[in-house]
């Protein structure tokens, strides 16, 4: 999202031009500004349109966006969607990790498009608070499990 697009001048302008907007839709709230997310909400109290963002909360490092931050600070209401990604263990999914050649960071800054042409590849992966605390991606447990359930054959009784 541009920082400087205006919301509400677009609309005002739309509804001068003799253009109809019965509401707005708004994905990637979370990287809207915080002056952007005021935009929206003065367009719901004075024009009396509804306005349904979309968006995460937190980033890799479970910090909240800045965006995301304000919405919550002035939204009507909030909703989590029922469906919703599970981490690798079938858990849901609640905390989103950045992942640099598969290994995963928690510092850096907060917005990083995937780099996969550079020296790093960087990637997102959405995990379980618990494999988010304990740094387990799906990579990493991958290395780690074995699919034998001891570490030693039949042959070694």
């Amino acid at each position: 999202m541009d920082e400087a697009f205006d919301f509400w001048m677009f609309v005002i302008h739309e509804l001068t031009t003799g253009k109809r907007v019965d509401y707005l839709i708004c994905d990637e709230a979370q990287f809207y500004t915080g002056e952007q997310i005021d935009q929206l909400a003065r367009i719901v109290d004075e024009l009396q349109i509804d306005v349904y963002t979309f968006g995460i909360l937190a980033d890799f490092r479970t910090k909240l966006f800045p965006g995301s931050q304000r919405l919550v600070e002035l939204a009507d209401r909030t909703e989590t969607l029922p469906i919703g990604p599970l981490c690798w263990c079938g858990q849901r999914g609640t905390h989103n990790a950045r992942t640099r050649n598969g290994e995963m960071v928690t510092e850096g800054s907060q917005v990083v498009v995937g780099d996969t042409t550079g020296e790093h590849e960087v990637g997102y992966e959405v995990l379980c608070r618990l494999h988010h605390r304990r740094r387990v991606t799906k990579a990493k447990a991958r290395a780690t499990l074995s699919p034998e359930p001891l570490p030693f054959g039949n042959d070694d009784w």
